[in-house]
């Protein structure tokens, strides 16, 4: 019924920006609140950033201000800005959307994810 796909995912060296894509599609009424998580092999998911439709972001600490969530909401599209990447960002990237659904009700989704990496 509805789903997220992601893409902009790759290899960037270190220093370089990188901006993930997550486009939203089916029938769904509205996208309430927008989150990106990331999580590195042998780690847990970590929180990245979130954006809800009141316009507030919310970045985790130890992104030390490299990173920015933005959405084009006409084409139902998220977007996460990553800027100064470093080794210790490497990790699968998801977006999660908590979405009301035709009917009214609420409903997260997720992403499939895609792989950031960045060599030491």
């Amino acid at each position: 019924q509805v789903q997220l796909v992601q893409s902009g995912g790759g290899l960037v060296q270190p220093g370089g920006p990188l901006r993930l894509s997550c486009a939203a599609s089916g029938r769904f009424r509205s996208i309430n609140a927008v989150s990106w998580y990331r999580q590195a092999p042998g780690k847990e998911r970590e929180l990245v950033a979130v954006e809800t439709t009141g316009g507030s972001t919310k970045y985790a600490d130890s992104l030390e201000g490299r990173f920015t969530a933005y959405r084009d909401k006409a084409k139902n599209t998220q977007y996460l800005q990553m800027n100064s990447l470093k080794h210790e960002d490497a990790a699968v990237s998801y977006c999660r959307l908590d979405l009301t659904t035709s009917a009214g009700g609420r409903l997260p989704t997720w992403g499939q994810g895609t792989q950031v990496t960045v060599p030491s």
